[in-house]
């Protein structure tokens, strides 16, 4: 984890302008021995000699003391992925203690703070124990509580609010969940069609391409949208199987006209996950095992190669968005972590009878060896 270094600045912005230390202090007006002992760490400038200092060598003084209050988009990128590896490989408690130091240092960089909510979301659950879960649930909120106290930019606002309302809902707070996500969500708004409007501006000022990444960025987040809530539709409707069968097969039509194994392992994987519940507790066994296997196989995609968020040979122009995107194409979990998620889906109530099923054992144990 990154540290003030005053001291490591001070030497190489004096050896820039190859001043020795007793040139340096003569125009600040100390001791030889005082710029020594701040150069070898052993004691710090006074506060008020540091716009003197900082002017001196023309930099800021976040800079001279080496403090990133702000952070780049991907300084922010690059800081996610090493936490959450740490989640992944590190006992929770040090990779949380490591995210909450980061939290302190960069309280007023609101996207990175929203994006230490987001990695807490993601993670909590392996806390270890169900309360302690919920302790790091609540400090995710108190962050984008601090996120919407204080950041004046409405999109990360936005983005905070609907980060907030998932913490709430697993903090078992539903109604304020939806306090907060529904007036957001109302179809009949007229800011709902804001995306529709934007791509006839774009159309009508003859800027063409803009327009046709705006309708490929559209048909992308519904494609992941539809086949998303066609899992939440399994579930609601757990006791219907005409119902379910029937989301089943529209679902799967959709992700296979779009090629969306390919395009988007992680979501096909959660559909396919779901799907084999629905049948697997109706006790529609070889069903449930068909799509155990498309599970195992996205599980591979996600496991062997980069996970990485892309496009494909028919949205071929999401390159700029995704480069927009908070995280850039990274995937907001580690795989270490995808694989221990993978061996709690397979240690669903749902699929205690098939445990002694051989199909079953092959694709757990396909699923195990994968990691490896």
């Amino acid at each position: 984890m990154d540290v003030l270094n005053l001291s490591e600045n001070i030497i190489r912005l004096r050896h820039a302008r190859k001043l020795t230390q007793e040139e340096l202090a003569d125009f600040i007006g100390v001791t030889k021995a005082s710029v020594s002992k701040w150069e070898n760490a052993q004691s710090m400038p006074d506060i008020l000699l540091l716009p003197q200092l900082a002017a001196f060598f023309g930099v800021t003084i976040d800079e001279l003391m080496g403090y990133e209050a702000q952070l780049s988009s991907e300084q922010i990128r690059r800081r996610y992925g090493e936490l959450a590896k740490e989640f992944a490989t590190l006992p929770f408690e040090e990779a949380l203690e490591h995210t909450r130091a980061m939290a302190r240092r960069y309280y007023s960089c609101y996207p990175f703070l929203l994006q230490l909510s987001i990695l807490c979301w993601n993670h909590f659950m392996m806390a270890g124990t169900e309360e302690r879960g919920r302790q790091v649930l609540k400090e995710a909120v108190g962050w984008c509580g601090r996120i919407l106290d204080g950041c004046s930019d409405v999109g990360v606002c936005g983005d905070a609010l609907v980060v907030k309302a998932g913490l709430m809902l697993h903090l078992g707070k539903a109604k304020e969940a939806i306090e907060i996500l529904l007036p957001a969500t109302d179809p009949s708004r007229i800011a709902r069609q804001d995306s529709a409007l934007l791509i006839q501006a774009y159309q009508m000022a003859g800027e063409l391409e803009d327009a046709k990444s705006h309708v490929q960025i559209g048909q992308y987040a519904n494609l992941l949208t539809l086949v998303g809530h066609g899992g939440m539709a399994l579930s609601l409707y757990g006791n219907d199987m005409r119902r379910c069968e029937e989301t089943i097969k529209r679902t799967t039509g959709v992700m296979e006209l779009f090629q969306l194994e390919r395009l988007h392992p992680n979501a096909a994987a959660q559909f396919y996950c779901q799907a084999a519940i629905a049948y697997a507790s109706h006790g529609e066994i070889e069903k449930a095992l068909g799509f155990l296997r498309k599970f195992e196989a996205c599980v591979h995609a996600l496991l062997d190669g980069e996970i990485l968020l892309q496009g494909d040979g028919y949205f071929d122009l999401l390159d700029a968005w995704i480069e927009r995107l908070p995280l850039g194409n990274m995937a907001p979990r580690d795989k270490g972590f995808i694989l221990q998620s993978v061996q709690e889906i397979l240690s669903h109530p749902v699929f205690e009878g098939l445990k002694g099923n051989g199909e079953f054992q092959k694709i757990a144990r396909n699923l195990a060896e994968g990691g490896k």
